[in-house]
């Protein structure tokens, strides 16, 4: 299969998992910032991008997180880590749900890793993937808190928030329209700050 057919089917692929959504400008200016073009990364590394492509189909790596209008495919510096640390591609589903007791959750963050959908975090793995459910989760639920309001509480609250600014990158336009809607560092960093400003 050439490379030109591999990359259209990649391409074919992230949109039917996307959405087929316009990159502005500013989008590809964001994504060139955060992220690296898969030939580049294959260059760097010595791997074969047309390999790496058949993996990425095969659901055994995970889709690159956007397409720059240029038609780049541009994943994170560290796309291949993980498997890596699992000992190989052959492992690395094995590995990676096994961070979670729950296998029926563990599968469906697998599911969700492979979509390249996490551009939420500046690293993907089990750990970071874990603190950010856990912080959202509890920063959506300190407004309803008996003590919401009071001095510990809101130095608690922005602890939290502070946390997951540090996990999460900034998040460009393009996100808001394949998400449908805004961005968990929209509601809960920028949002929460604004109701809640730090005393």
């Amino acid at each position: 299969m050439s490379e030109t057919t591999l990359k259209q089917q990649l391409a074919e692929r992230f949109r039917e998992v996307n959405g087929d959504h316009p990159m502005t400008q500013a989008d590809d200016a964001y994504v060139s910032a955060q992220f690296v073009a898969l030939e580049e990364l294959c260059a760097i590394q010595g791997r074969d991008g047309d390999a790496v492509r058949r993996l990425m189909l095969g659901q055994r790596l995970p889709l690159p997180g956007y397409l720059r209008s240029d038609g780049a495919e541009m994943v994170p510096a560290d796309l291949f880590a993980l498997a890596d640390e699992a000992g190989g591609v052959d492992r690395i589903e094995a590995w990676f749900t096994s961070h979670w007791a729950d296998p029926i959750t563990g599968e469906a963050e697998w599911r969700a890793y492979l979509s390249g959908q996490y551009v939420c975090l500046h690293s993907v793995n089990p750990a970071a993937i874990q603190r950010k459910d856990h912080l959202t989760a509890a920063i959506r639920a300190a407004a309803n808190e008996p003590h919401a309001g009071s001095a510990q509480w809101a130095e608690r609250l922005h602890a939290l928030i502070d946390e997951l600014d540090a996990l999460e990158p900034a998040f460009t336009a393009y996100d808001r329209l394949r998400f449908g809607g805004p961005t968990s560092r929209d509601t809960c960093i920028d949002a929460m700050r604004a109701r809640f400003p730090r005393p």
